[in-house]
């Protein structure tokens, strides 16, 4: 299979599409969407965030420590890009777009309530690197859709139609099962 080499840059894609909010209240709150995000460690569970200082949530997220991850899912799409071009210096995110900022149980950010999933979250670090400068945060509380459990109670997050970034596109993932975790090493039943 012949390759050739492309400019080195990002390329583990598709990367998370998130709907970060931050601000202590309304008036201050503001939307930033983030690709640039994942998880870190699971106990703690600790995750990260790599925002630009120019960008307006930058000094917001610094100075209150907190901010929230709002996972979108494909009735977001339009909320998701929007969040991520206009600026919260010139508008409103959560009153233009007519989202509804609900209350965080944990932190003082609100959380978007139309997100499916909302991650609060409490920075403990920032690493300074070119571009961008890593929020590195404890998960200090997670806010679920009640749709999204079975009468088991077992949670189903594939049900929220989340959506991903991949390469200048948003995409879902209404995409038939391939595998799950450990089916390679599994012992087949008789």
């Amino acid at each position: 299979m012949e390759k050739r080499d492309f400019k080195p840059g990002n390329f583990l894609y598709p990367a998370p599409a998130a709907m970060v909010s931050c601000g202590e209240n309304i008036d201050e709150s503001n939307i930033i969407t983030i690709s640039w995000t994942g998880n870190i460690c699971t106990n703690p569970p600790i995750v990260y965030i790599s925002v630009r200082p120019e960008r307006h949530s930058y000094e917001i997220i610094k100075r209150t420590g907190e901010f929230v991850i709002n996972i979108p899912n494909e009735k977001l799409v339009y909320a998701c890009d929007y969040c991520g071009v206009k600026s919260g210096r010139d508008v409103n995110k959560f009153k233009h777009l007519n989202l509804t900022a609900i209350k965080s149980k944990k932190i003082n950010s609100v959380a978007i309530g139309e997100s499916p999933v909302n991650i609060e979250c409490k920075v403990r670090d920032i690493i300074e690197f070119g571009s961008h400068h890593m929020f590195i945060a404890d998960v200090v509380n997670i806010q679920v859709d009640n749709e999204l459990f079975d009468s088991t109670d077992k949670f189903h997050f594939n049900a929220s139609n989340p959506i991903v970034y991949s390469h200048g596109e948003y995409r879902g993932l209404k995409a038939e099962k391939l595998g799950k975790f450990g089916y390679s090493i599994e012992k087949k039943k008789k």
